[in-house]
């Protein structure tokens, strides 16, 4: 392969093609950057980039077009007491890569050391080893823009895009567990019709597994790996399934086209605090052989160490300009050319942590955000907490911009339905929006700060929330350590299946109130895929490494009561304001909320402190003080009565006195699904149950 490569201007890095050639252009620390191009049977050429501008090398090589697979090559020094990894035996992926084939063959052979001396390079061409970055022709066609909906109006759904559809005999088997399948019409109509707005993709960007997942038979199946920050990843790709490689950028982007056209919106979960090298045992793959101290947070007192708040080996540097350039070009690469409408961010307070090592809300990385014109005017969701730190659990610190995963909220409500005793304060707390951790006067922050969820894909799902007092993770091969042992989880008198008509029947009431809970408490709800269906895990709360039915969901097995269940939830929550409102109550003293104890009487101090109190009403007031639209007319709405009783034993509310002359109907009861009709001064609720009541008294304008 003969090719010639000229100087090339400094722009966006990556590979850029032209109607005439490619634009390379990588960022690193080294003394020489070299390009690396395969043809079809892996043959290799080498040209050295002749330009460099700071730490950018570039050039430009005509007659290089889309399909054309690279790397680079890196000379420097290798002297890991200073942090200083590079390597020209090691073939490198490009960081901004829009697409990656192939796959690591773990070995020696992608390691940048020498085995039986650390401190020495390897000189093991890792070239046959490792996967290959692809020219990508430019998009034809701008974006779809999506719905655009309001966080206050928002409802997550958690998925991956493999698991859920792997299984569904409405697929096409070609297209199963892939982009195309996410938004086959079988797929897109159960979404509309569950009534979800969005939906949050565990990590899509391209991952590998660890090695020694490999050597177990397994794989990172959740994908918190990553190796490529603007690649989709190829496994979920029929394109690249049917022998097309680089068809999963055209197919990621019509997935989102056509989850637009359905009014459903795209989250990604998104690990930029950490990469699939590892630590310093790690493969070289790519960010640690073009700048290890760049893209890497390194210890100070020992370079050849770094500092890991990410339980992975390494976090990323986001303190260093080439690391924090990465991150924020690959946010806004996502929004501007693959239509995403926003993001979470998997183990966010690594992000904030610069030369202190301290969590910072007002660091580089958030102050950046802030200020960009693209990445900040999408939904920003972060997983408060990392590992390791005195500071790693982070609830209620982030920038007024930003969502949290709410995890105060799973804990109250996960005990509060266990039935555990002095909750009543935390738990009314969690219903209304968790104003005592989000409402700063100074910050301005909204309910729709919290997103409040009860399962999410790190432990157990809502089936198995109810069914398994403890984890059974044995088919991980760790001997059943891995995984939380903080479930707060309660079986109901058995341990897993059982065919006790009465302990399913408890299981079923305990997951109706919880999914009450979750979808009509002020904040943005998410609900972890497959809880609607009943889908078990068979008691694996950590089932990051399997690929296969224990993740899957299982179509055959859907329970259509608790579809049909949470469907009339989540229509209830999106057809009423008073459920989704832009503004935190001031507690029981606002005026739209009031709150009354079983027989009817306002609560007092008393009865908020009573440890043993387990029951409460909540009357949420539609036309008092109600929120407005954009064109400030007010929102309107039906009052409603929320009746909790979290004790084992059927309870008789009264009515508030004030109250009573309404026409009050049931709008939804856990207990019994079925039951409606009209409430007259007093009404039974059964144990661990929820009525809600609705009068509808006004006219309403939502």
């Amino acid at each position: 392969m003969t090719v010639d490569i000229l100087p090339g201007r400094v722009g966006p890095l990556g590979a850029r093609p032209d109607e005439h050639g490619t634009n390379f252009a990588v960022s690193s620390g080294g003394d020489k950057v070299t390009l690396c191009l395969f043809d079809g049977v892996g043959a290799e050429t080498q040209l050295v980039l002749p330009e460099r501008d700071g730490d950018i090398h570039h050039g430009y090589v005509p007659g290089v077009g889309p399909g054309q697979a690279y790397g680079f090559r890196v000379d420097g020094p290798f002297d890991r007491s200073r942090g200083l990894c590079y390597n020209p035996a090691k073939l490198l992926l490009d960081p901004y890569a829009r697409a990656i084939h192939g796959d690591v063959r773990f070995g020696s052979e992608v390691l940048g050391y020498t085995i039986d001396n650390p401190g020495a390079p390897s000189p093991v061409d890792s070239a046959p080893f490792v996967p290959r970055s692809l020219v990508t022709a430019p998009a034809a066609a701008p974006v779809t823009p999506g719905p655009g909906h309001a966080l206050a109006d928002t409802v997550l759904y958690e998925v991956h895009v493999r698991g859920f559809t792997a299984r569904h005999p409405g697929v096409p088997e070609r297209l199963r567990g892939t982009y195309a399948g996410l938004v086959h019409d079988a797929v897109i109509a159960h979404l509309v019709d569950l009534g979800v707005t969005a939906v949050e993709l565990l990590p899509v960007h391209h991952n590998v597994p660890e090695s020694f997942l490999v050597e177990r038979g397994l794989t990172n199946y959740w994908g918190y790996n990553t190796i490529g920050f603007f690649a989709p990843h190829a496994a979920y790709s029929a394109e690249v399934r049917a022998g097309r490689p680089g068809g999963q950028v055209g197919e990621f982007r019509a997935m989102v086209d056509a989850l637009h056209a359905a009014g459903l919106e795209v989250v990604l979960d998104v690990a930029f605090n950490h990469t699939a090298e590892g630590g310093p045992g790690g493969p070289t793959l790519c960010h640690r052989g073009l700048d290890n101290a760049a893209y890497y947070r390194l210890d100070p007192a020992d370079p050849s160490r770094y500092l890991d708040t990410t339980g992975t080996g390494n976090s990323v540097n986001t303190a260093d300009a080439t690391a924090l350039r990465m991150v924020m070009d690959s946010l806004r690469y996502w929004v501007t050319e693959m239509g995403v409408d926003g993001y979470r961010f998997d183990l966010a307070p690594t992000l904030g942590r610069e030369s202190s090592d301290q969590f910072d809300p007002f660091s580089a990385f958030f102050d950046v955000v802030s200020q960009d014109p693209v990445v900040s005017q999408v939904k920003l969701i972060a997983e408060p907490w990392d590992v390791g730190r005195y500071d790693s659990y982070d609830v209620g610190r982030f920038p007024p911009l930003w969502s949290e995963w709410n995890g105060r909220y799973r804990d109250t409500v996960r005990d509060w339905w266990r039935s555990n005793g002095g909750l009543l304060p935390d738990f009314a707390s969690r219903l209304c929006g968790s104003a005592d951790i989000y409402d700063h006067p100074e910050e301005g922050r909204r309910p729709s700060a919290s997103v409040n969820f009860v399962t999410v894909h790190d432990g157990f799902t809502l089936s198995d929330l109810v069914s398994y007092n403890g984890k059974h993770n044995e088919a991980n091969g760790e001997g059943n350590r891995d995984g939380t042992d903080d479930n707060r989880s309660w079986n109901c008198g058995a341990e897993g299946p059982t065919t006790d008509a009465d302990i399913l029947a408890l299981r079923a009431r305990q997951q109706r109130a919880f999914l009450v809970t979750l979808l009509l408490s002020a904040g943005v709800p998410l609900l972890l895929g497959g809880d609607e269906l009943g889908r078990t895990q068979r008691g694996n709360n950590n089932a990051y490494c399997q690929d296969n039915e224990i993740t899957w969901f299982d179509w055959s097995a859907v329970n259509p009561d608790l579809l049909r269940f949470t469907k009339n939830v989540i229509a209830l929550r999106r057809a009423h304001a008073v459920f989704r409102r832009r503004r935190f109550s001031a507690g029981s003293a606002g005026p739209d909320l009031r709150w009354f104890t079983p027989a009817g009487t306002e609560m007092t101090q008393a009865n908020w402190a009573d440890p043993e109190a387990r029951s409460i009403a909540l009357f949420i007031d539609g036309a008092t003080d109600p929120d407005v639209t954009a064109d400030g007319r007010p929102m309107l709405d039906d009052d409603f009565l929320v009746l909790v009783n979290a004790w084992w034993e059927p309870l008789t509310f009264q009515l508030p006195p004030e109250y009573r002359a309404g026409n009050w109907e049931v709008g939804c009861d856990t207990f019994d699904p079925a039951h409606s009709g009209a409430v007259i001064g007093q009404t039974q609720v059964g144990p661990r149950s929820v009525l809600v009541l609705r009068s509808a008294r006004r006219n309403t304008a939502a």
